[in-house]
């Protein structure tokens, strides 16, 4: 969260990226291997899950229930299916236009998912970093110190 915060930009376009792969490289594997429509949406939902346990695990941590936030997979795979179901005749049909559907679908429903969370800056400051270990602390440049100047 703390990252989303100072990198809100760019983590959001990483983590679309990210997301958007991972949905459509394991539901294209799996439906071209299985040929079983509705498998995007399967999927999905099992990593919506499994983020739903983390988000729970890093609550019971004593960290703010907006710490995870849990990304709209499900839509994207429903359309993804939809794709699927539509070009069933054409494999690559299916994955460049099911590609497609999610790559501009899931960074959109994630951006509305961001916007309904708790304001980042706020949370920033009410939970603060962690202290760094002593070999990430920064030392201070030591500018100066061996020059004799008046």
């Amino acid at each position: 969260y703390i990252f989303y915060t100072d990198w809100a930009w760019t983590s959001f376009v990483v983590f679309s990226i990210s997301q958007s792969t991972m949905l459509v490289v394991g539901a294209i594997y799996y439906m071209l291997f299985t040929g079983v429509p509705g498998t995007a949406t399967y999927y999905a939902t099992i990593m919506t899950i499994y983020t739903w346990v983390a988000k729970g695990a890093w609550f019971a941590l004593g960290y703010p229930y907006d710490f995870v936030v849990v990304p709209v997979w499900i839509p994207s795979a429903m359309l993804l299916d939809l794709a699927y179901w539509a070009t069933r005749r054409n494999k690559h049909a299916a994955i460049l236009i099911g590609g497609v559907l999610v790559g501009m679908s899931l960074p959109l429903f994630n951006m509305i998912n961001l916007l309904l969370v708790a304001d980042p800056l706020e949370m920033a400051f009410k939970y603060p970093r962690p202290t760094l270990p002593p070999y990430m602390t920064p030392i201070e440049p030591q500018v100066g110190k061996f020059y004799n100047s008046p």
